[in-house]
């Protein structure tokens, strides 16, 4: 039990108002004129219910306007009614009936004759033959128990009302119902003792329990407004008693006539305490707020207090009015009582935001009284409901900075901040140096409260950013690394750490596909700090990308030797700014290319897996799927890295070109381990063309021929066995460019071979004989005519122009011209006019030189055209003889007389019926067909010069292929057209019609 002595603070949260008549405001209603006749006054949820001596019950609205009236108890009055969901329990006494009459009605609906509420029920109330007056009647929430109290100290309890009325049971004391979850208690108070009934639940029907041994008078006990405590008014104090005992009292002294409670309020109606004369109906009313701990209202009425009803939100005396909660805090403002009011919020349960305006108005208070740390704490109750900047502004001094500090941890735990304040806050940790707090921030896991776990109560961007720029790379990268922010992670480890070995431990554990837009990145600052680790990652990203997660870096078997030159980096394909993120060390000066047999990874030696001495075990296998397509970056996006790394970049293609497709400029066996086909073989095939035509450009660049020729050596054989290989997919058209601008004369020749360009590799040497850079290359193109000649026939008048263009070269090549000639006169490669016009075209051939050739060559013209001539003279006395035929043939007037006697198939003698053709071909009908109307022996010769005519036709449809021999030789075409009669011919079938 506790008691409380200090004096409680007096306001006055309530004002006297008289209710007053709607049609008359200068007299009460009319139902309360006559107050001698009332009996009992109660508040309803249908309205406030009065009833009369005469038996009578008026329910009032709001206006106190009788809206329904009836006679409950007729000849009689009524003591006691208490209602609950519209059911009316009333008590009261009827003339000729001793007992008290207990009567139910239903306020919802009425009687059809009568007009009155329903009467569900009536019953005499009687315990024994001697009957004794009702004091106190009580009914449960749930219509199923009602207690009813009785002069001499019995109680009669009704269980199951709702469903009967006949089943009762005794108790001593005075009945007030108190529901808990499952159970039901009563409160008995006499004028001796507190005790506790439990009627339902588990437990029920045992004997009452004493709560306290000291009881109070009648009207002097009620139910507080949670339902839960009886509070027990007494002369000393008033008591608060639960089902365990006595708990709080609040000391005020005095006799009480009654006590109520309104809503919070407990109500005491006490008489003075000086009785005299002029005073003797003077009546007080106090109003207590027992949880804040104040007098919501104490004043005085002359008249008395006959009943106080709590009902529509107003306590009626008749009648007190409460003042607004809005004037009731403004009171508590101006006396500087905050605490007051944050508990009268409360008690009143005003919303979150009424709430915080007022901490936010404490808070205010207690700033100007210089209290900042705890006005701080007040306005983090603001947070969620006054905007961060206002509390901001007032702590930015450098002084109040730890509360500031305190008030952004607050706001970001529970969700509410957004960039700025998570900069704010970083900042104010970084300028106190509290490393410890900046720890605990940024290893928070969650909101405050918050359901998601991964909701982080930061902007994750924005931490990681301030902490860069204030210096904290180790928190920065934390963030970054703990949250998967890749990017942040190594643009912190390599541009602000410098820590490149981290940072590449880091790329190997990310995987191909976080790793790739990465190193493109940052692939040159790295490599121009860890050129062989970062080497081996490329490579590893670009071979076997799905097992480039390794806990270390990989330590490479590839090791660099040393040259005095450095490389060049004006690759023709190398179109990049050569700046870069760091500062760039010179080039390691030396290199040792990758072979076949080398080891790069003790999982991945090629040298291993190309073992034919020990077969592998046989085992069954079963059909399986086609493995699906795997990824493989492409080496090309990291070209550009390679730069100012000359010596790691001809490793990184070797490398790539041995693990990936097995193509090596040695000659050594090779093979490949079963790998996926690439997902894009058009671009896979691509990446191999760009490594191979950087690694000849490579090698035909590095190194420098005067700076180390063996090196020199060493690369121009590479670059010969890769323009030898068939297998190495080099482009040929780039390959010519490199070797031109290098000036590799060997790859020139040997790629102009390659692709059929045999007069660009005659003219190469003709252009050194004429530069005179290379004393035999006059036999050079000598040999390579013989070499090519025999099936490109067009180079010969190319070298016959060469070897008569000097005197010179005549006198060292007479024969060779000799030769050429006889050449061209052998295969018809040039008429004698055409030689004679390549010799004429200088004076350096004479005609001496070709007299002998010449003359030869006109005997043969001679002879040719004598032959042709004989053979035209043939040719016109067969076409004379043929007309002559056709004529005789055709002539209508001029029967033909056949003279032949044998047949022409069997060569037998003729007999009838015969068959005679105008060819003078005779036949047996029986040694022809049916239907057989050509002779057969001139049908095979017919039938060969038909075919040709329709392939002639058939030629002429085809417009498309006329056309694209005319594209390619215009006149050829058009002559072999007319040779044809392709453009003039008559149709085989009109010809047969």
């Amino acid at each position: 039990m506790t008691t409380s002595n200090v004096s409680w603070r007096q306001f006055s949260f309530f004002q006297v108002e008289k209710v007053r008549d709607v049609h008359d405001f200068e007299s009460t209603p009319d139902v309360f004129k006559a107050t001698l006749e009332i009996s009992t006054v109660s508040s309803s949820s249908s309205g406030v219910l009065v009833a009369d001596i005469h038996g009578s019950i008026h329910v009032l609205n709001r206006d106190f306007e009788s809206v329904n009236s009836w006679v409950a108890h007729v000849g009689g009055r009524v003591t006691h009614m208490v209602e609950r969901k519209r059911i009316l329990v009333t008590l009261g006494e009827e003339d000729a009936v001793r007992s008290p009459i207990l009567k139910i009605w239903d306020l919802e609906n009425r009687d059809k004759r009568s007009g009155s509420p329903v009467l569900l029920r009536s019953v005499k109330v009687q315990l024994s033959n001697r009957p004794h007056p009702v004091s106190t009647v009580a009914l449960s929430a749930s219509l199923s128990y009602l207690a009813i109290g009785f002069g001499d100290g019995s109680v009669l309890l009704y269980r199951h009302l709702d469903q009967s009325l006949t089943n009762s049971a005794g108790l001593t004391a005075l009945p007030k119902p108190r529901t808990t979850v499952q159970t039901l208690y009563l409160f008995v108070v006499t004028t001796n003792r507190v005790l506790s009934y439990q009627a339902s639940g588990r437990g029920s029907g045992a004997a009452a329990v004493v709560v306290d041994e000291v009881g109070t008078g009648l009207g002097l006990a009620t139910m507080d407004h949670r339902g839960k405590d009886i509070i027990v008014a007494r002369d000393e104090a008033i008591y608060v008693c639960g089902t365990d005992g006595r708990g709080a009292c609040w000391a005020y002294e005095g006799h009480k006539s009654s006590i109520y409670t309104h809503h919070n309020y407990v109500v005491i109606v006490t008489p003075p305490f000086l009785p005299t004369a002029s005073a003797a109906d003077i009546t007080k009313v106090t109003l207590f707020d027992p949880e804040n701990k104040l007098v919501a209202y104490s004043g005085t009425f002359t008249e008395g207090i006959r009943e106080v009803i709590s009902a529509w939100g107003h306590l009626y005396l008749f009648a007190l009015r409460e003042n607004p909660t809005s004037e009731k805090l403004d009171m508590l403002y101006t006396r500087s009582l905050y605490p007051l009011a944050l508990n009268l919020a409360k008690t009143q349960g005003l919303d979150e935001s009424s709430v915080a305006g007022i901490h936010q108005q404490y808070g205010n208070h207690l700033y100007n009284k210089g209290e900042y740390d705890a006005a701080m704490q007040q306005y983090i109750q603001t947070i969620g409901h006054l905007q961060p900047s206002y509390v901001i502004r007032k702590f930015l001094d450098a002084q109040r900075i730890h509360n500031l500090v305190n008030y952004l941890q607050e706001l970001h735990s529970l969700g509410l901040a957004n960039s700025d304040h998570t900069t704010l806050l970083l900042n104010t940790y970084t300028k106190l140096k509290d490393v410890s707090r900046l720890d605990s921030f940024i290893k928070t896991e969650s909101r405050r409260n918050s359901t998601d776990s991964d909701e982080l109560p930061f902007d994750l961007e924005t931490a990681i950013r301030v902490c860069r720029q204030a210096g904290y790379f180790d928190h920065a990268s934390y963030l970054a690394k703990k949250y998967e922010r890749h990017e942040d992670y190594l643009r912190i480890q390599i541009e602000d750490a410098e820590n490149y070995k981290d940072a590449l431990l880091y790329l190997r554990k990310l995987g191909a596909d976080a790793a790739e837009s990465n190193l493109a990145r940052y692939g040159r600052a790295m490599l121009a700090n860890l050129p062989v680790e970062t080497t081996q990652l490329l490579i590893d990203l670009c071979t076997n990308s799905s097992e480039i997660s390794s806990p270390e870096v990989e330590e490479m078997s590839i090791m660099a030797s040393k040259t005095t030159a450095t490389a060049p980096s004006y690759l023709s394909y190398l179109a990049l700014n050569r700046t870069s993120v760091v500062d760039v060390p010179p080039p390691s000066p030396s290199i040792k290319t990758v072979k076949p047999g080398d080891v790069v990874s003790q999982k991945e030696s090629t040298h291993e897996t190309s073992r034919p001495s020990t077969p592998p075990p046989t085992t069954p296998t079963t059909t399986k799927p086609a493995p699906a397509p795997v990824k493989q970056l492409s080496p090309r996006m990291y070209f550009a890295h390679f730069v100012d790394h000359m010596d790691q970049f001809v490793i990184f293609l070797e490398t790539v070109a041995l693990r990936r497709w097995g193509q090596s400029v040695d000659d050594l066996p090779r093979t490949l381990p079963p790998s996926d086909p690439p997902v894009d073989e058009k671009a896979d095939q691509l990446d191999q063309v760009a490594v191979w035509n950087t690694l000849l450009e490579l090698y035909l660049t590095l190194p420098n021929p005067k700076n180390d020729t063996s090196d020199a050596k060493d690369f121009k054989e590479k670059a010969m066995r890769v323009l030898n290989s068939d297998t190495i997919p080099y482009d040929p058209t780039h390959a010519l460019i490199l070797c031109s601008t290098r000036g590799y004369t060997e790859g020139l020749v040997l790629l102009w071979e390659r692709m059929g360009m045999y007069e660009d590799v005659l003219r190469f040497w003709m252009d050194r004989e004429k530069e005179g850079t290379a004393p035999d290359a006059s036999a050079e193109v000598v040999k390579h005519l013989k070499q090519y000649g025999p099936g490109n026939p067009q180079l010969y008048p190319l070298v016959l122009r060469f070897l008569t263009s000097t005197p010179e070269l005549l006198s060292r090549h007479q024969e060779d011209v000799k030769d050429v000639l006889e050449h061209i006169n052998q295969e018809g490669i040039m008429p004698p006019l055409g030689v004679i016009q390549v010799l004429s075209r200088n004076s350096v051939a004479s005609v001496g030189l070709v007299k002998e050739w010449l003359m030869t060559r006109i005997t043969e013209a001679r002879s040719e055209i004598q032959t042709d001539q004989e053979w035209t003279n043939s040719y016109r006395m067969e076409t004379t003889a043929k007309l002559k035929q056709v004529q005789d043939i055709s002539d209508p007037e001029h029967p033909r007389v056949f003279h032949v006697t044998r047949c022409s198939r069997c060569g037998g003698q003729l007999d009838l019926p015969s068959v005679h053709f105008m060819c003078n071909h005779s036949y047996h009908q029986r040694c022809l067909m049916d239907n057989d109307t050509e002779c057969p022996n001139c049908a095979r010769e017919y039938s060969v010069i038909r075919e040709i005519r329709r392939n002639n036709e058939r030629l002429a449809d085809q417009h498309e292929l006329f056309l694209s021999e005319v594209k390619e030789n215009g006149f050829k075409a058009v002559a072999e057209g007319f040779g044809r009669g392709a453009l003039n011919l008559a149709r085989v079938d009109e010809v047969a019609s």
